[in-house]
Protein backbone atom coordinates (compact mmCIF):
# COMPACT_ATOMS: atom_id res chain seq x y z
CA UNK A 1 0.00 0.00 0.00
CA UNK A 2 1.80 3.40 -0.95
CA UNK A 3 1.22 6.46 1.14
CA UNK A 4 0.65 10.08 -0.42
CA UNK A 5 2.32 12.59 1.79
CA UNK A 6 -0.39 14.30 4.33
CA UNK A 7 -1.56 10.81 5.37
CA UNK A 8 -3.66 10.10 2.41
CA UNK A 9 -3.92 7.03 0.90
CA UNK A 10 -3.56 6.10 -2.62
CA UNK A 11 -5.63 2.89 -3.03
CA UNK A 12 -8.14 3.71 -5.41
CA UNK A 13 -4.77 3.03 -7.73
CA UNK A 14 -3.71 0.19 -6.18
CA UNK A 15 -5.18 -3.01 -6.45
CA UNK A 16 -3.95 -5.07 -3.52
CA UNK A 17 -2.57 -8.78 -3.79
CA UNK A 18 -5.53 -10.50 -1.76
CA UNK A 19 -7.87 -8.41 -4.06
CA UNK A 20 -6.09 -9.72 -6.92
CA UNK A 21 -5.91 -13.74 -6.11
CA UNK A 22 -9.65 -13.50 -5.33
CA UNK A 23 -10.38 -12.00 -8.39
CA UNK A 24 -8.11 -14.40 -10.28
CA UNK A 25 -10.41 -17.67 -8.07
CA UNK A 26 -13.15 -15.89 -8.95
CA UNK A 27 -12.66 -15.65 -12.72
CA UNK A 28 -11.47 -19.41 -12.81
CA UNK A 29 -14.81 -20.41 -11.20
CA UNK A 30 -16.78 -18.62 -13.12
CA UNK A 31 -14.97 -19.87 -16.29
CA UNK A 32 -15.48 -23.55 -14.68
CA UNK A 33 -18.92 -22.78 -14.17
CA UNK A 34 -19.97 -21.44 -17.03
CA UNK A 35 -18.56 -23.51 -19.44
CA UNK A 36 -21.13 -26.69 -18.37
CA UNK A 37 -18.88 -29.28 -19.36
CA UNK A 38 -16.16 -29.40 -16.72
CA UNK A 39 -13.43 -31.91 -17.31
CA UNK A 40 -16.03 -33.53 -19.83
CA UNK A 41 -14.95 -35.03 -23.24
CA UNK A 42 -16.66 -32.68 -25.67
CA UNK A 43 -18.64 -34.39 -28.65
CA UNK A 44 -17.14 -34.30 -31.99
CA UNK A 45 -20.02 -35.59 -33.67
CA UNK A 46 -21.27 -33.48 -36.37
CA UNK A 47 -17.90 -31.99 -36.58
CA UNK A 48 -16.77 -32.46 -40.01
CA UNK A 49 -12.88 -32.20 -40.55
CA UNK A 50 -10.42 -34.35 -42.38
CA UNK A 51 -6.69 -34.67 -41.40
CA UNK A 52 -3.56 -37.32 -42.01
CA UNK A 53 -2.10 -39.00 -39.23
CA UNK A 54 1.04 -42.07 -40.63
CA UNK A 55 -0.89 -42.17 -44.06
CA UNK A 56 -4.53 -42.76 -42.39
CA UNK A 57 -7.37 -40.63 -43.24
CA UNK A 58 -10.00 -39.53 -40.88
CA UNK A 59 -13.10 -38.08 -42.16
CA UNK A 60 -16.62 -37.61 -40.95
CA UNK A 61 -19.33 -38.81 -43.27
CA UNK A 62 -22.99 -37.89 -43.00
CA UNK A 63 -22.56 -36.41 -39.37
CA UNK A 64 -21.40 -40.62 -38.28
CA UNK A 65 -17.92 -40.53 -37.42
CA UNK A 66 -15.84 -43.13 -38.65
CA UNK A 67 -12.17 -43.52 -37.98
CA UNK A 68 -10.29 -45.56 -40.50
CA UNK A 69 -7.65 -47.08 -38.87
CA UNK A 70 -6.69 -51.06 -39.82
CA UNK A 71 -9.91 -52.04 -39.91
CA UNK A 72 -10.88 -50.72 -36.44
CA UNK A 73 -13.99 -47.77 -36.33
CA UNK A 74 -15.16 -45.81 -33.33
CA UNK A 75 -18.54 -43.57 -32.95
CA UNK A 76 -16.43 -40.54 -30.66
CA UNK A 77 -13.24 -39.17 -30.53
CA UNK A 78 -11.55 -37.18 -27.42
CA UNK A 79 -10.92 -33.66 -27.24
CA UNK A 80 -7.16 -34.20 -27.63
CA UNK A 81 -6.99 -36.19 -30.40
CA UNK A 82 -9.33 -33.77 -32.07
CA UNK A 83 -6.91 -31.16 -31.41
CA UNK A 84 -4.09 -32.63 -32.45
CA UNK A 85 -5.72 -33.55 -35.78
CA UNK A 86 -6.68 -29.98 -36.23
CA UNK A 87 -3.06 -28.91 -35.51
CA UNK A 88 -2.25 -31.77 -37.82
CA UNK A 89 -4.24 -29.74 -40.71
CA UNK A 90 -2.74 -26.69 -39.99
CA UNK A 91 1.11 -27.78 -40.20
CA UNK A 92 -0.07 -29.35 -43.58
CA UNK A 93 -1.40 -26.37 -45.08
CA UNK A 94 1.64 -24.46 -43.77
CA UNK A 95 3.53 -27.13 -45.72
CA UNK A 96 1.46 -26.41 -48.94
CA UNK A 97 2.30 -23.07 -48.44
CA UNK A 98 5.33 -22.76 -47.98
CA UNK A 99 6.13 -25.24 -50.80
CA UNK A 100 3.98 -22.75 -53.08
CA UNK A 101 6.26 -19.51 -51.82
CA UNK A 102 9.54 -21.76 -52.50
CA UNK A 103 8.52 -22.68 -55.74
CA UNK A 104 7.35 -18.93 -56.49
CA UNK A 105 10.84 -17.61 -55.28
CA UNK A 106 13.08 -20.18 -57.83
CA UNK A 107 10.79 -18.47 -60.48
CA UNK A 108 11.45 -14.91 -59.83
CA UNK A 109 15.21 -16.14 -59.17
CA UNK A 110 15.35 -17.10 -62.55
CA UNK A 111 13.44 -14.35 -64.01
CA UNK A 112 16.52 -11.80 -64.04
CA UNK A 113 14.22 -8.39 -63.85
CA UNK A 114 12.06 -9.67 -61.43
CA UNK A 115 15.09 -11.04 -59.51
CA UNK A 116 16.31 -7.09 -59.41
CA UNK A 117 13.13 -5.69 -58.12
CA UNK A 118 12.57 -8.10 -55.54
CA UNK A 119 16.48 -7.25 -54.50
CA UNK A 120 15.76 -3.51 -54.62
CA UNK A 121 12.59 -3.65 -52.34
CA UNK A 122 14.87 -5.95 -49.72
CA UNK A 123 17.15 -2.90 -49.71
CA UNK A 124 14.69 -0.47 -49.11
CA UNK A 125 13.33 -2.50 -46.07
CA UNK A 126 16.59 -3.07 -44.67
CA UNK A 127 17.57 0.51 -45.29
CA UNK A 128 19.52 1.97 -42.26
CA UNK A 129 19.02 5.49 -41.45
CA UNK A 130 20.69 8.02 -39.42
CA UNK A 131 17.66 9.75 -37.43
CA UNK A 132 13.88 9.74 -37.72
CA UNK A 133 12.42 13.26 -36.61
CA UNK A 134 8.94 13.47 -35.63
CA UNK A 135 7.61 17.00 -35.96
CA UNK A 136 4.33 17.05 -32.96
CA UNK A 137 1.57 19.08 -34.62
CA UNK A 138 -2.24 19.60 -34.27
CA UNK A 139 -5.12 19.91 -35.90
CA UNK A 140 -5.26 23.81 -35.91
CA UNK A 141 -1.58 24.28 -36.51
CA UNK A 142 -1.37 24.49 -40.44
CA UNK A 143 -0.27 28.00 -40.41
CA UNK A 144 2.68 26.67 -38.09
CA UNK A 145 3.44 23.66 -40.57
CA UNK A 146 3.34 25.61 -43.31
CA UNK A 147 6.16 28.07 -41.46
CA UNK A 148 8.29 25.12 -40.94
CA UNK A 149 8.06 23.94 -44.72
CA UNK A 150 9.40 27.18 -45.24
CA UNK A 151 12.31 27.23 -43.84
CA UNK A 152 14.23 24.41 -41.94
CA UNK A 153 11.92 21.81 -43.57
CA UNK A 154 13.45 20.24 -47.15
CA UNK A 155 10.38 20.12 -49.22
CA UNK A 156 9.26 17.63 -52.33
CA UNK A 157 12.50 16.35 -53.95
CA UNK A 158 14.84 17.97 -51.92
CA UNK A 159 12.93 15.96 -48.81
CA UNK A 160 13.59 12.83 -50.70
CA UNK A 161 17.54 13.63 -51.37
CA UNK A 162 17.39 13.87 -47.40
CA UNK A 163 16.66 10.76 -46.59
CA UNK A 164 18.51 9.05 -49.31
CA UNK A 165 22.03 10.89 -49.15
CA UNK A 166 21.93 11.34 -45.67
CA UNK A 167 19.55 8.73 -44.33
CA UNK A 168 17.29 11.99 -42.45
CA UNK A 169 13.42 10.99 -42.15
CA UNK A 170 11.05 14.28 -41.00
CA UNK A 171 7.46 13.69 -40.94
CA UNK A 172 4.48 15.91 -39.15
CA UNK A 173 3.22 13.62 -36.19
CA UNK A 174 -0.69 13.51 -35.70
CA UNK A 175 -3.17 11.27 -34.58
CA UNK A 176 -6.91 10.88 -35.16
CA UNK A 177 -9.63 13.24 -34.24
CA UNK A 178 -12.59 12.03 -32.05
CA UNK A 179 -14.65 11.98 -34.96
CA UNK A 180 -12.87 9.21 -37.42
CA UNK A 181 -13.50 10.29 -40.68
CA UNK A 182 -14.81 13.61 -39.92
CA UNK A 183 -14.02 17.03 -41.20
CA UNK A 184 -10.42 17.17 -39.31
CA UNK A 185 -8.99 14.60 -40.36
CA UNK A 186 -10.08 14.70 -44.02
CA UNK A 187 -8.42 18.48 -43.94
CA UNK A 188 -5.27 15.99 -42.68
CA UNK A 189 -5.71 14.00 -45.46
CA UNK A 190 -6.25 16.92 -48.36
CA UNK A 191 -2.72 18.33 -46.84
CA UNK A 192 -1.35 14.72 -47.30
CA UNK A 193 -1.53 14.70 -50.71
CA UNK A 194 -0.20 18.08 -51.55
CA UNK A 195 3.17 17.35 -49.27
CA UNK A 196 3.28 13.95 -48.50
CA UNK A 197 4.87 14.84 -44.92
CA UNK A 198 2.77 13.02 -42.30
CA UNK A 199 2.99 10.13 -40.18
CA UNK A 200 -0.50 9.52 -38.93
CA UNK A 201 -0.78 7.73 -35.44
CA UNK A 202 -2.90 5.28 -34.32
CA UNK A 203 -3.95 7.55 -31.44
CA UNK A 204 -6.96 9.91 -30.73
CA UNK A 205 -5.47 13.42 -30.35
CA UNK A 206 -6.47 15.98 -27.20
CA UNK A 207 -3.74 18.10 -25.32
CA UNK A 208 -4.42 15.65 -22.35
CA UNK A 209 -3.19 12.82 -24.48
CA UNK A 210 0.44 14.33 -25.25
CA UNK A 211 2.21 11.56 -23.01
CA UNK A 212 0.16 8.64 -24.51
CA UNK A 213 1.12 10.42 -28.33
CA UNK A 214 4.41 10.78 -27.29
CA UNK A 215 4.48 6.63 -26.62
CA UNK A 216 3.27 5.93 -29.75
CA UNK A 217 5.09 8.08 -31.87
CA UNK A 218 8.56 6.53 -30.74
CA UNK A 219 6.65 3.03 -30.80
CA UNK A 220 5.54 3.44 -34.45
CA UNK A 221 8.71 5.46 -35.82
CA UNK A 222 10.95 2.45 -34.25
CA UNK A 223 8.72 -0.36 -36.22
CA UNK A 224 8.98 1.59 -39.42
CA UNK A 225 12.61 2.93 -39.58
CA UNK A 226 16.34 1.15 -38.43
CA UNK A 227 17.56 4.66 -37.52
CA UNK A 228 20.11 5.39 -34.75
CA UNK A 229 18.35 8.32 -33.56
CA UNK A 230 14.58 9.46 -32.94
CA UNK A 231 13.74 12.89 -32.55
CA UNK A 232 10.78 14.49 -31.38
CA UNK A 233 10.17 18.37 -32.26
CA UNK A 234 7.62 20.03 -31.43
CA UNK A 235 5.91 22.86 -34.45
CA UNK A 236 6.72 26.21 -33.06
CA UNK A 237 10.68 25.90 -32.82
CA UNK A 238 13.56 26.16 -35.21
CA UNK A 239 15.75 23.27 -36.38
CA UNK A 240 19.40 23.64 -38.21
CA UNK A 241 19.59 20.30 -39.17
CA UNK A 242 23.45 20.05 -39.72
CA UNK A 243 24.19 20.88 -36.33
CA UNK A 244 21.30 18.35 -34.85
CA UNK A 245 22.85 15.72 -37.23
CA UNK A 246 26.66 16.80 -35.88
CA UNK A 247 25.24 16.39 -32.38
CA UNK A 248 23.92 13.66 -32.19
CA UNK A 249 26.57 11.84 -34.17
CA UNK A 250 29.34 12.33 -31.35
CA UNK A 251 26.76 9.92 -29.23
CA UNK A 252 25.78 7.30 -31.84
CA UNK A 253 28.61 4.55 -30.46
CA UNK A 254 26.69 4.70 -27.38
CA UNK A 255 23.84 1.92 -26.81
CA UNK A 256 21.10 3.95 -24.13
CA UNK A 257 21.19 7.51 -24.75
CA UNK A 258 19.25 10.60 -24.13
CA UNK A 259 19.49 13.88 -25.06
CA UNK A 260 18.30 17.39 -24.71
CA UNK A 261 18.09 20.17 -22.67
CA UNK A 262 18.05 18.87 -19.12
CA UNK A 263 16.24 20.51 -15.83
CA UNK A 264 13.74 20.17 -13.19
CA UNK A 265 10.87 22.43 -12.95
CA UNK A 266 8.73 22.97 -10.15
CA UNK A 267 5.73 20.01 -9.99
CA UNK A 268 2.95 22.01 -9.85
CA UNK A 269 -0.02 21.11 -7.04
CA UNK A 270 -2.19 23.56 -7.59
CA UNK A 271 -5.33 22.79 -10.17
CA UNK A 272 -6.62 25.04 -12.71
CA UNK A 273 -2.73 26.45 -13.72
CA UNK A 274 -1.32 25.09 -16.76
CA UNK A 275 1.28 22.28 -16.80
CA UNK A 276 -1.24 21.45 -13.41
CA UNK A 277 0.30 17.78 -11.89
CA UNK A 278 -2.65 15.88 -10.40
CA UNK A 279 -0.42 12.91 -9.20
CA UNK A 280 2.14 15.98 -7.81
CA UNK A 281 2.11 14.00 -4.20
CA UNK A 282 4.37 11.20 -5.55
CA UNK A 283 7.48 13.85 -5.48
CA UNK A 284 7.07 14.40 -2.12
CA UNK A 285 6.23 17.25 -0.21
CA UNK A 286 5.00 20.57 -1.75
CA UNK A 287 7.03 22.71 -3.46
CA UNK A 288 9.42 20.08 -5.13
CA UNK A 289 11.00 19.64 -8.23
CA UNK A 290 10.74 16.70 -10.96
CA UNK A 291 13.15 14.50 -11.59
CA UNK A 292 15.66 15.70 -14.13
CA UNK A 293 14.68 15.52 -17.91
CA UNK A 294 14.92 16.26 -20.95
CA UNK A 295 12.65 19.78 -21.92
CA UNK A 296 9.89 19.17 -24.70
CA UNK A 297 10.51 21.32 -27.17
CA UNK A 298 13.19 18.77 -28.49
CA UNK A 299 14.82 15.64 -27.60
CA UNK A 300 16.54 12.79 -29.16
CA UNK A 301 16.77 8.78 -27.95
CA UNK A 302 18.62 6.00 -29.29
CA UNK A 303 17.50 3.17 -30.84
CA UNK A 304 17.56 1.02 -27.61
CA UNK A 305 15.76 3.25 -25.94
CA UNK A 306 13.12 3.71 -28.85
CA UNK A 307 13.27 -0.21 -28.86
CA UNK A 308 11.87 -0.33 -24.85
CA UNK A 309 9.48 1.85 -25.55
CA UNK A 310 8.06 -0.09 -28.67
CA UNK A 311 8.10 -3.27 -26.77
CA UNK A 312 5.92 -1.96 -23.59
CA UNK A 313 3.64 -0.86 -26.30
CA UNK A 314 3.15 -3.97 -28.29
CA UNK A 315 2.78 -6.43 -25.03
CA UNK A 316 -0.42 -4.61 -24.45
CA UNK A 317 -1.47 -4.66 -27.75
CA UNK A 318 -0.54 -8.54 -27.93
CA UNK A 319 -2.36 -9.18 -24.68
CA UNK A 320 -5.72 -7.21 -25.88
CA UNK A 321 -5.32 -9.32 -29.24
CA UNK A 322 -5.23 -12.32 -26.97
CA UNK A 323 -8.47 -11.57 -25.05
CA UNK A 324 -9.95 -11.11 -28.13
CA UNK A 325 -8.95 -14.05 -29.79
CA UNK A 326 -10.12 -16.23 -26.15
CA UNK A 327 -13.31 -14.26 -26.31
CA UNK A 328 -13.82 -15.67 -30.01
CA UNK A 329 -13.21 -19.41 -28.95
CA UNK A 330 -15.73 -19.29 -26.08
CA UNK A 331 -18.39 -17.81 -28.52
CA UNK A 332 -17.42 -20.77 -30.77
CA UNK A 333 -19.18 -24.23 -30.94
CA UNK A 334 -15.62 -26.01 -30.43
CA UNK A 335 -14.37 -24.26 -27.28
CA UNK A 336 -13.18 -26.34 -24.69
CA UNK A 337 -12.34 -25.96 -20.95
CA UNK A 338 -8.55 -25.41 -21.65
CA UNK A 339 -10.29 -22.12 -23.21
CA UNK A 340 -12.16 -21.05 -20.41
CA UNK A 341 -9.22 -21.72 -18.46
CA UNK A 342 -7.08 -18.67 -20.12
CA UNK A 343 -9.40 -16.37 -19.55
CA UNK A 344 -8.67 -15.43 -15.71
CA UNK A 345 -4.73 -15.50 -16.12
CA UNK A 346 -5.26 -12.78 -19.54
CA UNK A 347 -7.46 -10.84 -17.89
CA UNK A 348 -5.63 -10.86 -14.66
CA UNK A 349 -2.07 -9.90 -16.60
CA UNK A 350 -4.27 -7.38 -18.24
CA UNK A 351 -4.76 -5.56 -15.50
CA UNK A 352 -1.18 -5.53 -14.27
CA UNK A 353 0.03 -4.21 -17.76
CA UNK A 354 -2.66 -2.27 -18.90
CA UNK A 355 -0.17 1.01 -17.89
CA UNK A 356 3.43 -0.70 -17.73
CA UNK A 357 4.59 2.50 -19.05
CA UNK A 358 3.35 5.08 -16.70
CA UNK A 359 1.77 8.43 -18.08
CA UNK A 360 1.98 11.93 -16.31
CA UNK A 361 0.36 15.11 -17.10
CA UNK A 362 3.57 16.38 -19.21
CA UNK A 363 4.75 14.11 -22.00
CA UNK A 364 8.40 15.39 -21.14
CA UNK A 365 8.31 14.16 -17.79
CA UNK A 366 6.33 10.88 -18.80
CA UNK A 367 9.83 10.09 -20.85
CA UNK A 368 12.28 11.06 -18.40
CA UNK A 369 9.85 8.74 -16.03
CA UNK A 370 10.42 5.68 -18.40
CA UNK A 371 14.01 5.66 -18.04
CA UNK A 372 14.54 5.92 -14.65
CA UNK A 373 16.15 2.54 -13.14
CA UNK A 374 17.43 1.64 -16.79
CA UNK A 375 20.86 1.75 -17.46
CA UNK A 376 20.47 5.16 -19.51
CA UNK A 377 22.85 7.99 -20.25
CA UNK A 378 21.34 11.42 -19.44
CA UNK A 379 22.70 14.35 -22.42
CA UNK A 380 22.48 17.74 -21.21
CA UNK A 381 23.17 19.69 -24.51
CA UNK A 382 22.56 23.43 -24.33
CA UNK A 383 22.78 23.91 -27.91
CA UNK A 384 19.63 22.35 -28.77
CA UNK A 385 17.72 25.10 -26.34
CA UNK A 386 19.13 27.99 -27.31
CA UNK A 387 16.89 31.52 -26.86
CA UNK A 388 16.03 33.33 -30.12
CA UNK A 389 17.78 36.55 -31.82
CA UNK A 390 19.74 38.05 -30.27
CA UNK A 391 20.87 35.13 -28.43
CA UNK A 392 21.35 32.40 -31.15
CA UNK A 393 22.41 35.20 -33.54
CA UNK A 394 25.72 36.25 -30.97
CA UNK A 395 26.50 32.22 -30.78
CA UNK A 396 26.23 32.07 -34.57
CA UNK A 397 28.58 34.88 -34.64
CA UNK A 398 30.76 33.21 -32.34
CA UNK A 399 30.56 30.16 -34.51
CA UNK A 400 29.06 28.24 -31.92
CA UNK A 401 25.39 27.57 -34.20
CA UNK A 402 22.56 26.39 -32.22
CA UNK A 403 20.79 23.13 -33.31
CA UNK A 404 17.35 24.43 -32.02
CA UNK A 405 15.97 27.91 -30.86
CA UNK A 406 13.08 28.64 -29.26
CA UNK A 407 11.30 31.49 -26.63
CA UNK A 408 11.43 29.45 -22.84
CA UNK A 409 8.74 31.88 -21.57
CA UNK A 410 6.32 30.52 -24.61
CA UNK A 411 7.91 27.01 -25.00
CA UNK A 412 8.65 27.97 -28.30
CA UNK A 413 8.87 30.86 -30.80
CA UNK A 414 6.74 33.49 -29.77
CA UNK A 415 4.30 33.91 -32.45
CA UNK A 416 6.27 31.50 -34.76
CA UNK A 417 4.29 31.63 -37.80
CA UNK A 418 5.14 35.53 -38.07
CA UNK A 419 8.79 34.87 -36.51
CA UNK A 420 10.13 32.17 -37.30
CA UNK A 421 11.67 33.20 -40.73
CA UNK A 422 13.78 35.53 -39.02
CA UNK A 423 15.00 33.60 -36.43
CA UNK A 424 15.88 31.29 -39.88
CA UNK A 425 17.70 34.10 -41.82
CA UNK A 426 19.44 35.39 -38.06
CA UNK A 427 20.43 32.11 -36.78
CA UNK A 428 20.06 29.28 -39.91
CA UNK A 429 23.16 27.48 -40.65
CA UNK A 430 24.88 27.82 -44.07
CA UNK A 431 22.33 26.33 -46.85
CA UNK A 432 25.34 24.09 -47.80
CA UNK A 433 25.51 22.86 -44.51
CA UNK A 434 23.47 19.81 -44.18
CA UNK A 435 24.43 18.94 -47.69
CA UNK A 436 28.24 18.91 -46.92
CA UNK A 437 27.86 17.36 -43.08
CA UNK A 438 29.23 13.76 -42.88
CA UNK A 439 27.97 12.43 -39.88
CA UNK A 440 29.73 8.83 -40.38
CA UNK A 441 33.03 11.16 -40.04
CA UNK A 442 31.71 12.61 -37.42
CA UNK A 443 31.04 9.52 -35.76
CA UNK A 444 34.88 8.08 -36.56
CA UNK A 445 36.16 11.64 -34.97
CA UNK A 446 33.87 11.54 -31.87
CA UNK A 447 34.70 7.41 -31.28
Amino acid sequence: MFVKSRGEHASKHVLSKNLALLLCFASFCAGMFFSNRTWMVPDAKGIPWTSRTGGKQFVDYDRNLVVKNEGNSSGDISGSQHSILTMDKAISDLEIKLMASRAERETIQKDPMMSDGVKNIESTLKRKYFMVIGINTAFSSRKRRDSVRATWMPQAEKRKKLEEEKGIIIRFVIGHSSTSGGILDKAIEAEEKLHGDFLRLQHVEGYLELSAKTKTYFATAVSLWDAEFYVKVDDDIHVNLATLGVTLARHSKKPRVYIGCMKSGPVLARKGVKYHEPEYWKFGEAGNKYFRHATGQLYAISKDLATYIFINQKLVQLLNEALVLVVRCMCSNRSSNFIYLLVPPVIIVMLCLRNVLHKYANEDVSLGAWFIGLDVEHVDDRRLCCGTPPDCEWKAQAGNICAASFDWRCSGICRSVERIMEVHERCGEDKNALWSANFVQTIRTSS
